[in-house]
This record gives C-alpha cells, sequence and structure tokens, in this order.
C-alpha cells in the first residue's frame, strides 16, 4: 500500500494495492500505520473523518485496488484530569509502559459516580508521558480489570505502545491467568466455558451468557485446591469480555466467592471476611511493544484471598 501522513495536520492518503483487495475498510486501517485500532477506525469513518474515493462509505465496505483512502485524524486528547497522588504499587516501568498491581476497590478510569480517586488520577501524577490516544478520560489503558478486581495491568506510556499492545490484546497473544475462589465442589479437575457474552435481557447492569446479541467468550480454568463448598481455580479467559469469568463460572454453577452480581446470596461467613469478588488478575504476559521480548509480570495473591483460603484450609482439615 502507499501510504503518504502528513505529521503537522494529521491528514493523510493510502492508495489500496493488491495486497488489500477485498478488505473491509475498517480493518484495512487498523492493520495501517495509523496507529489506530479498529474500532477507532469504525469510528472516525462513521463521522466521515476517513472517506474513500472522497466519499463517505460504511465502515464494512471491502476495498479494490486502487481505491484512495484519504481522510484526517484527530490529534490525541490533551489530558484535562487532576493527577492525585495515590500511592501505586509498581511492578515495572520503562518509557514504553507501565505495570502496576491495582488493588481491590479502585476504579480503573473515571466515569460517572467515580469522578476521581482512580487508576488513572494516580498514574497522571505518577507518569507525565502516559499516551492520550484513547481520549482524556482512559489516557494509556488498554484493558481494564473490575472495581473490586484485584492484579497485574499495564498501561501504555506513548501512541505506538498503546497501538502495539491493544493488537495483542486484539489477536489474543496476552498470557492472563487469574485466581478465583469458586462456591462449590468443581466436578471435573480442568475445562473450558465457550457460552457466547452480551447485556442481560432484563438487568442492565448485568452481563449473561443468555442474551440475544453475545459476543464469542471463551474461558479455560483448572482446579488448584479444593476446599470442602469452595474450590480455587486458575482461570485462563481467551477472550476479553466484559464480567468474563464472573459470568461464565456462575454460568455452570460455581460463581465468584462474594460476587455481588453474580454470586450466591446470603451472609455467609466466607462472603463477609471476604467483602468483594475473591478474583485476582494473577500473571500477565505480553510481548514488549519496543524490543519485541516476550515478558511476563506476577502480582502475588492479596493478603484479603490469603486470609480467606487459610480459613477454608483450616476447616477442611478439621473435617478430615
Amino acid at each position: 500500500m502507499e501510504n503518504l501522513v502528513e505529521e503537522s495536520t494529521k491528514s493523510f492518503s493510502i492508495q489500496v494495492t493488491e495486497e488489500g483487495q477485498g478488505k473491509r475498510l475498517d480493518l484495512f486501517l487498523a492493520e495501517a500505520n495509523l496507529s489506530l485500532s479498529r474500532s477507532q477506525a469504525k469510528h472516525l469513518i462513521e463521522q466521515k473523518m476517513i472517506l474513500l474515493n472522497q466519499k463517505p462509505v460504511k465502515p464494512s465496505i471491502h476495498l479494490k485496488t486502487g481505491n484512495v483512502i484519504s481522510g484526517t485524524l484527530p490529534q490525541p486528547a490533551s489530558l484535562s484530569l487532576k493527577p492525585e497522588p495515590i500511592p501505586l504499587l509498581v511492578l515495572y516501568e520503562d518509557p514504553s509502559i507501565i505495570v502496576i498491581n491495582k488493588p481491590a476497590g479502585m476504579v480503573v478510569h473515571p466515569a460517572p459516580g467515580n469522578p476521581s480517586g482512580t487508576l488513572v488520577n494516580a498514574l497522571l501524577h505518577h507518569c507525565n508521558d502516559l499516551s492520550g490516544i484513547n481520549g482524556a478520560l482512559r489516557p494509556g489503558i488498554v484493558h481494564r480489570l473490575d472495581k473490586e478486581t484485584s492484579g497485574v495491568m499495564v498501561v501504555a506510556k506513548n501512541d505506538e505502545s498503546y497501538h502495539q499492545l491493544t493488537r495483542q490484546f486484539k489477536n489474543r497473544t496476552v498470557e492472563k491467568v487469574y485466581l478465583a475462589i469458586a462456591h462449590g465442589n468443581v466436578k471435573h479437575n480442568e475445562g473450558q466455558i465457550d457460552s457466547a457474552i452480551g447485556r442481560h435481557p432484563d438487568q442492565r447492569k448485568k452481563m449473561s451468557t443468555k442474551a440475544k446479541k453475545g459476543r464469542v467468550a471463551l474461558t479455560r480454568w483448572k482446579v488448584l485446591e479444593r476446599l470442602g463448598p469452595f474450590t480455587l481455580l486458575e482461570v485462563h479467559p481467551q477472550t476479553g469480555r466484559t464480567h468474563q469469568i464472573r459470568v461464565h463460572l456462575s454460568s455452570i454453577g460455581h460463581p465468584i466467592l462474594g460476587d455481588p452480581l453474580y454470586g450466591k446470596k446470603g451472609t455467609v461467613e466466607m462472603m463477609k471476611k471476604m467483602g468483594r469478588q475473591a478474583l485476582h488478575a494473577h500473571r500477565l504476559g505480553f510481548t514488549h511493544p519496543r524490543t519485541g521480548e516476550r515478558i511476563r509480570f506476577v502480582a502475588p495473591i492479596p493478603e484479603d484471598m490469603k486470609e480467606v483460603l487459610g480459613l477454608l484450609r483450616s476447616e477442611r482439615s478439621r473435617e478430615i
């Protein structure tokens, strides 16, 4: 493909070669050297900021050799959020990325009801070079954890790193390993859940495997330890749907201990001690966006989960 980008105005023009013949426009742009994800490309096409042969088109249009794609890329949004001196547990940092161990109870980025005290506010205080390509409210954020899920996260510090990391998550080449304490004695030693996930038909805050328009979701799991009425699982989500692990485990009758949305009701003593869903992002492996080296980071199991596991082991030993 011939790719001309004017840095000063961020306008560009690309002539499609045989290599791009038949490809969807949004996919083609995501694979071009424009630092765009497919969803970003789709949005710009729908906003008529990207044209095909000088005409607005749909993101799904298939390209032909000789087509000319042109448009203007918006400058990364300036970051207007307030930096806050919130302590961060940094596992690794270099000019391209920062890897942190997010505590339970911390929201990743500001949203209605959570304007401050978020991971982003803390990162803005810690770093002065976060990528702004994902917008003013989510600088550098390439993936996220639920508020009450603890564990390892990577954040991009420049636009190229953001683009490289989002592509890895999209292509499912990122290793994601979670630890979960699930209700019940899980029957098999390992298995997988292959059920599409979408918005719950009646409860809009929840996701469900029974949604009419669910997206493909795959979760692999294996038993690490059986603890009487609970099981410690190692969970490997192959996709990244909202609440995926929580929804999938609940769908097979083994919801996560302490999960307020998908868990069991009642005042089980262990639920009160946990105070949140017992889900921890334990390990994250990916290719470094600058060096190309395969790297892996581990966030040790947090104290609250350690305490509950200790109590469950004690009860289990007394029963035996």
